[in-house]
């Protein structure tokens, strides 16, 4: 026999025993952010033309999510109550929160199962997330007829940090349900789980307040020069909170005081002192509205105890209607010889309302409750007590300012250059007392969604990696990587977000291209 003939016989054996028949290699999926511990398997599951999703006790919403991304591809999903099918397994076990945490879960890909488990269903959903990323990008609008093969897998996840968050200022220029639920789609895929409304400031307050109705039929109407005006209704608050709910995210609302309060002032005269001496410089007098950009010279009248019935008024009937646990006053860029005395009253009437308190760093001058969270922006105040503190500093986390020098509408008073993507990502957390990070995105120059999405996006994603991911398992390098391979999803997904250079994106859509042509994500 020529060598020849021998080797194809020795092939021909090999496929006969299905020894060399391997399927080509799976790409191993970019996910973002960085699971703790990840274990690529050499083969794959193939998604069948039907399948099952079983589901334990307590797993309903989960198996509907999961059901939610399936429908958008060739198999038939059915629902089943029970554990180990052949298929998608989601399952709840209040056991695992000892060491899986209430937001950790294990996904595990073998060739014929899909296993989820989690302590509860905030865990699954996040397994859901990193289990959709492993689907082609496509998934996100519209439906995919070509075989699915999704790479097998073992991963063990669990977040650093209980506060991962996001915050929009409504208040400068106005942003309705439409763009925040958009937002909220956004921040559950990259596993946020806070989102921060500004909805008071100078230039306009936006949430409707019904003992005190001249707030929004009056202070609403303002809105920085080219800005939105308006509000949002309480039952349009209500129905935010039940949406962020639903992707285990909880709203956390900002009515700022005792600064930044001039659409309040405007509205009801009398929470200002005679002569408006409380309002220096004087940048606009009741009723005027103020459309400018600058910020620290309005304050409530101090010196008048009634400002009090004022503050318990407006933060009751916030308790009332927010269904989380925390209400932020502000307290931010003022200075008042009764400042402390106002912080730590405003304080005990939020404590009194059954919330916690969440305030500027500022607040921690005074000798506040050590359950109040602190939200450090600039990293210069001595704080009298110590309590939790989430990170926010500027130079890293407002977004509001440039992604590359020179950007055209965006801030710069913090950091000349710009905060880059780099800047977020590699925030360092060194306060032992941190219980989260959050990114804010100030409106004074941000006046449409499509500017919203590009300072948001992608810096957002980094700063969700650096809430999320240890840090000994975080690497720059390879988040830009995986990033890139984010880009299709993302314009699919209907983010107008910043192609920052530094990345080598997997797409190079036209701007806005898919805002005005592509059908819009279902998630």
């Amino acid at each position: 026999m020529s060598s020849l003939s021998f080797k194809l016989g020795l092939v021909l054996v090999f496929f006969q025993l299905g020894l060399s028949a391997q399927e080509p290699e799976v790409e191993k999926p970019a996910i973002i952010p960085q699971p703790a511990e990840i274990e690529w398997k050499d083969n794959f599951f193939t998604l069948q033309e039907r399948t099952v999703v079983c589901f334990s006790s307590g797993a309903g919403a989960s198996a509907a999510w999961l059901q939610r991304l399936l429908s958008n591809t060739y198999t038939q999903s059915y629902e089943m109550r029970g554990e180990n099918c052949n298929g998608f397994n989601l399952n709840i076990n209040p056991e695992l929160e000892e060491t899986l945490g209430k937001e950790g879960y294990n996904l595990e890909i073998t060739a014929s199962t899909v296993s989820l488990e989690a302590a509860t269903e905030a865990g699954l959903f996040y397994a859901i997330q990193t289990l959709r990323q492993m689907f082609p990008a496509e998934i996100e609008n519209e439906k995919i007829s070509e075989e699915i093969k999704l790479p097998q897998v073992s991963i063990t996840d669990t977040p650093r940090f209980e506060w991962r968050g996001s915050m929009l200022d409504i208040a400068r220029s106005f942003f309705g349900t439409d763009y925040i639920k958009k937002h909220l789609d956004r921040m559950a895929f990259y596993k946020l789980n806070r989102l921060h409304l500004h909805l008071t400031d100078d230039q306009g307050w936006r949430i409707e307040i019904k003992q005190k109705p001249k707030l929004t039929e009056l202070g609403s109407k303002g809105a920085v020069k080219g800005g939105r005006s308006g509000y949002l209704t309480q039952e349009e608050y209500k129905e935010i909170q039940e949406y962020a709910a639903a992707r285990n995210i909880v709203i956390v609302p900002e009515i700022d005081m005792p600064g930044h309060i001039y659409s309040a002032l405007m509205a009801y005269p009398e929470l200002n002192c005679e002569d408006f001496s409380n309002i220096e410089p004087r940048m606009a007098t009741p009723p005027e509205l103020f459309h400018e950009y600058k910020v620290g010279w309005s304050k409530l009248c101090l010196d008048k105890p009634e400002i009090y019935d004022f503050v318990a008024t407006v933060l009751g009937e916030m308790a009332e209607i927010t269904t989380g646990d925390y209400l932020h006053i502000g307290g931010d860029e003022i200075e008042d010889e009764r400042y402390k005395e106002f912080v730590v009253k405003a304080d005990s009437i939020v404590q009194g309302l059954g919330k916690t308190t969440v305030g500027w760093e500022e607040v921690t001058q005074a000798a506040v409750d050590s359950s109040f969270i602190s939200q450090r922006w600039n990293g210069k105040t001595k704080s009298v007590v110590k309590t939790p503190v989430i990170e926010s500093i500027c130079s890293s986390f407002y977004y509001d300012h440039a992604n590359v020098p020179g950007q055209e509408m965006t801030n710069n008073w913090c950091k000349e250059d710009g905060v880059s993507l780099k800047d977020a990502y590699t925030f360092k957390v060194e306060n032992p007392n941190t219980i989260g990070v959050e990114a804010p995105v100030w409106t004074e120059m941000v006046l449409s969604n499509e500017a919203a999405d590009d300072r948001f996006w992608p810096r957002t994603i980094a700063m969700a990696e650096v809430g999320w991911t240890k840090e000994k398992k975080k690497d720059y390098k390879n988040f830009l990587e995986r990033l890139g391979d984010q880009g299709l999803r993302l314009d699919l997904m209907d983010v107008n977000y910043f192609r920052s250079p530094e990345v080598d994106w997997n797409s190079d859509p036209k701007k806005g291209i898919f805002s005005e042509f592509m059908p819009k994500s279902k998630f």
